[in-house]
């Protein structure tokens, strides 16, 4: 004889409730899982192009970023496109 939690086949109806749960908890964390390798593994890539940046590329960052003077930037410049020159001279 069947109870009133049972369907025909012998199956809980709360079965197929925590086997979809269990489905997206596993989906969600294999997800997540994915996003942080990609997540970490592409932040490695971002320096490794700022630190193959030309030395004339970062003092115009510097600069547009207010850390260098139009004075200082002025010098620097010189100074790479000129290196055999002193900075007073």
């Amino acid at each position: 004889m069947m109870g009133w939690w049972q369907d025909g086949n012998g199956w809980n109806g709360t079965n197929w409730w925590g086997m979809g749960f269990m489905m997206i908890f596993w989906i969600a964390l294999i997800g997540l899982a994915i996003w942080a390798v990609i997540r970490f593994t592409h932040g490695s890539g971002k320096q490794a192009t700022l630190s193959a940046e030309s030395p004339r590329a970062i003092l115009d960052r510097r600069f547009a970023s207010g850390e260098l003077d139009a004075q200082a930037y002025a010098e620097a410049r010189r100074l790479l496109e000129h290196p055999g020159t002193t900075a007073h001279g």
